[in-house]
C-alpha cells in the first residue's frame, strides 16, 4: 500500500503500453470510477453522506484523506461499499487524459487542509472532474456528486449493505429506546442542518466549499 506524497512518474503519461484494467473489488482496484464508503457516525445519521475517492486508470484509489494528504491505495474509512463506473464518453468537454486530471487536482490538494464543511473528499473528486473539462471549468460540485453516487452507484455485495445500513437502524432503535421523540428531532435538527449546509454552500455562495 502506498500513502502520502504522490510521485510525479506514478502518472506519467509517457507509456506507449497501457495495461486495461478491470474491476476487482478483492484487490481494491476501481478503474475509471467514484468509490464510496461509510463514514463513522455522520452515515450512520445520514445514510447518503460517505467518503467519497476517485480511481486511476490503473483501478488505484486515491483520496483526500486529511489535511494536506491525498491518500494512494489506502482508502480510509474501510473497504469500499459503493462504487460508480465512469463513461469517459459521456464527460462533456474531455481534454486532459484521466489520470492527468487526476494529478492535478492531488497536486493542488496536497497544499490544503481538511475542512468536513469546506474542503473535504467531495472537494477532490469535484476538482479530479472538473479537470477534464476545457479549463478545468466543469460543473461538478459535492452535491451532484453526493447524489450521483447514492442514486446511481453500485454495491460491491450485500455485505457492504448491512455495513452502510444497520448501524442507522441501531441507531434508530436505540435512540427510540431512551429518548423516544427527542431522539428523533435531535436526529432530523442535526440531517436537515447538515445537509441544507451543503445546498446553501454550493448554490448560493459558490466559493465557500472547494470544488
Amino acid at each position: 500500500m502506498q500513502t502520502g506524497e504522490i510521485k510525479e512518474e506514478s502518472f506519467s503519461m509517457e507509456q506507449k503500453t497501457i495495461v486495461e484494467a478491470v474491476i476487482d473489488p478483492r484487490r481494491a482496484r476501481f478503474p475509471r470510477c467514484i468509490v464510496w464508503t461509510p463514514l463513522p457516525i455522520i452515515s450512520w445519521f445520514i445514510p447518503f453522506i460517505g467518503h467519497l475517492g476517485i480511481c486511476r486508470e490503473d483501478g488505484v484509489i486515491l483520496d483526500f484523506a486529511g489535511p494536506y494528504f491525498v491518500s494512494v491505495d489506502n482508502f480510509a474509512f474501510g473497504a469500499v461499499a459503493r462504487y460508480l463506473p465512469l463513461d469517459r464518453s459521456k464527460i462533456p468537454t474531455l481534454a486532459v487524459p484521466w489520470d492527468e486530471s487526476l494529478r492535478k487536482s492531488t497536486v493542488e490538494f496536497q497544499h490544503k487542509p481538511y475542512n468536513l464543511l469546506t474542503c473535504n473528499c467531495h472537494s477532490f473528486v469535484a476538482s479530479c472532474l472538473n479537470n477534464l473539462a476545457d479549463n478545468g471549468r466543469g460543473e461538478w460540485n459535492v452535491v451532484k456528486l453526493a447524489a450521483w453516487v447514492f442514486f446511481k452507484g453500485k454495491w460491491v455485495d450485500k455485505k457492504a449493505i448491512l455495513r452502510s445500513f444497520s448501524p442507522l437502524f441501531v441507531l434508530i432503535l436505540v435512540g427510540f429506546l431512551i429518548g423516544g421523540s427527542i431522539f428523533f428531532i435531535v436526529w432530523l435538527v442535526f440531517s436537515l442542518a447538515l445537509t441544507g449546509w451543503f445546498l446553501f454552500a454550493t448554490f448560493c455562495f459558490k466559493s465557500l466549499i472547494q470544488h
